[in-house]
């Protein structure tokens, strides 16, 4: 009994080694570093280095680009292939033989590896839904939705889900994207090189490129339809039946999502990987925004699944490359998922990213979608963040016909997407951060957010009224403090208009009681907000003659 026990053990043992699994390998050194921020040029787009410089974000390590050598290198290893790679992160993404991957870390390069297989660290494991991607429900009640009035376009069935968000407003000023750049990471375009709602954006030169991460080629016009339905809703562009959301902006297009393998590994965490390099891509071409209606929880090899304890904004894969698009300067929109009415119904990655802008669903009353799914994040943040019409938009198919069956937070992601492009259209020196933070205060619920309806429904009328006392763009109004982050954490900064200086900035409760005054500078305008209960305050600037009011929201 004893010897066969033995047996029994050491066969185990070999039958684990002799798996195939999947894993990360992380290199210790970029040695391209000093030639490349001796140029910069040669591995970021003349627009991605602008972005930077407008944003006053400095280049750093992370920039640089990964070795080829050492890819190499690996690929050619005993029983190893490389499916993915990331510069941000400086690792590559392996398939291979256990045995074969340690033996990896024999090379000088590699200074750690790290197995997707949660059974190493004996997690427990349970199937959840796997990606953000489309519920077909025709059921929705229509509550008599708004009707279009005179504008500049003829929105026909699309007015109310771009009027919800008094996007129109922005459309009538000739706030229509144009200047801007979108990148939509999804699972393929197909049609959208020949379908009628696409023609515009062909005819005028408004797809830059793209590219297919899944089978490395240039072929993006294939794949999944998701992604042309997506596009539809940003960029589609037929009078009386659908106008997207931002109509002028460009587009780069990456198929970063598998949906038609029919491998056990069809549902796989390479595919963060291919988004990570995707929005690599997206930063290195210059995009401004991504937009991802694509998200990552269970995976068919439930060993490789995420569980909820891991949603705390920085420790998933894909949610460490979002962080970083958002360091460079772009602003990141993320669909918030379709789990609500799940057992497990809270955001999934890389909506849970720290710096993910989170996009639930509502029905075209302005009432949220049951299937929305919700938050908090583990480590307690707010989700989603703002919320649009997800339930029965317009979209168009791979052929052009339009339809009204399809719901869920992959349309409400990519219409919020095209209006935010619009707006930083309209308050071109703001950074992301500055963007951001306008729109959410904007919100119909932003002075008491929850984790299902998050901050609400953004006006962006009142959003662009709101910019026009901070933004450098306009003329007429030049004397306004921008506070920033807001919500926030632990702290604010101050960016002081022109011709001031030095200001006193003052902290009251609701009561009406000071509880904070300090004397910022241009040089010196953080404000500590550590020692603060949660809660919301009213701040106040003050400088020679000018006063500004408004409210903070202490997390």
């Amino acid at each position: 009994m004893k010897n066969l026990l033995i047996y029994l053990l050491l066969f185990s043992s070999i039958s684990i080694f002799s798996q195939i699994q999947d894993a990360i390998v992380y290199f210790n050194t970029k040695p391209n570093s000093v030639a490349f921020f001796a140029n910069p040029s040669v591995e970021l787009s003349a627009r991605s280095l602008a972005r930077r410089t407008a944003q006053n974000i400095v280049l750093d390590i992370t920039d640089a680009p990964i070795s080829s050598t050492f890819i190499a290198q690996v690929d050619a290893s005993t029983g190893i292939t490389v499916l993915a790679k990331s510069k941000w992160l400086n690792c590559i993404y392996v398939r291979g033989l256990q045995t074969d991957i340690v033996a990896l870390t024999a090379l000088t390069f590699v200074q750690n590896v790290k197995f997707l297989d949660a059974s190493i660290t004996a997690r427990p494991g349970q199937k959840f839904p796997k990606e953000v991607l489309i519920s077909k429900n025709k059921s929705i009640i229509n509550n008599n939705p708004a009707q279009q009035p005179n504008t500049v376009f003829n929105y026909g069935g699309s007015y109310n889900q771009i009027h919800m968000l008094n996007g129109d407003y922005l459309h009538q000023q000739n706030f229509t994207g144009s200047g801007k750049v979108i990148a939509v990471l999804d699972a393929g375009f197909p049609g959208v090189d020949s379908a009628q709602p696409f023609q515009r954006l062909i005819t005028n030169n408004q797809i830059l490129g793209g590219y297919d991460f899944v089978n490395d080629n240039n072929d993006y016009f294939s794949g999944d339809s998701h992604g042309t339905s997506v596009l539809s809703l940003i960029g589609g562009f037929t009078p009386g039946k659908l106008i997207g959301t931002a109509p002028d902006a460009k587009y780069y297009l990456y198929q970063t999502e598998d949906n038609e393998s029919i491998s056990p590994y069809n549902e796989n965490p390479v595919e963060e990987v291919n988004w990570v390099e995707a929005a690599e891509e997206a930063d290195r071409v210059g995009a401004d925004i991504i937009t991802s209606s694509l998200g990552y929880f269970g995976f068919e090899n439930d060993a490789y699944s995420h569980i909820y304890e891991d949603m705390t904004g920085d420790k998933n894969f894909a949610s460490k490359g979002l962080n970083f698009a958002f360091s460079k300067g772009i602003i990141c929109l993320i669909s918030a998922g379709n789990s609500g009415n799940d057992i497990e119904p809270h955001i999934g990655v890389p909506a849970e990213a720290t710096k993910a802008l989170t996009i639930g669903s509502v029905q075209n009353n302005r009432t949220r979608s049951s299937s929305s799914s919700i938050g908090p994040s583990f480590d307690g943040r707010i989700k989603p963040d703002l919320m649009s019409q997800g339930v029965n938009p317009v979209v168009s198919d791979t052929s052009g016909n339009f339809t009204t069956s399809g719901s869920g937070t992959s349309y409400s992601c990519p219409i919020m997407a095209g209006l935010f492009a619009c707006f930083w259209q309209a308050v071109p020196t703001l950074t992301n951060q500055q963007v951001i933070d306008l729109v959410r205060q904007s919100a119909d619920n932003f002075l008491s957010p929850d984790n299902q309806y998050g901050y609400g429904i953004p006006n962006f009328q009142l959003a662009l009224n709101n910019a026009t006392l901070t933004s450098k763009n306009f003329e007429t109004t030049n004397k306004s403090f921008i506070v920033s982050p807001n919500p926030t954490n632990d702290f604010v900064e101050i960016a002081f208009p022109n011709q001031l200086n030095t200001a006193i900035f003052s902290i009251y409760n609701l009561l009406g009681q000071n509880i904070l005054n300090n004397e910022i500078s241009v040089t010196n305008s953080k404000v500590d907000l550590s020692n603060l209960n949660s809660g919301v305050y009213i701040f106040k600037i003050e400088a020679n003659n000018f006063s500004q009011s408004g409210k903070v929201i202490k997390k």
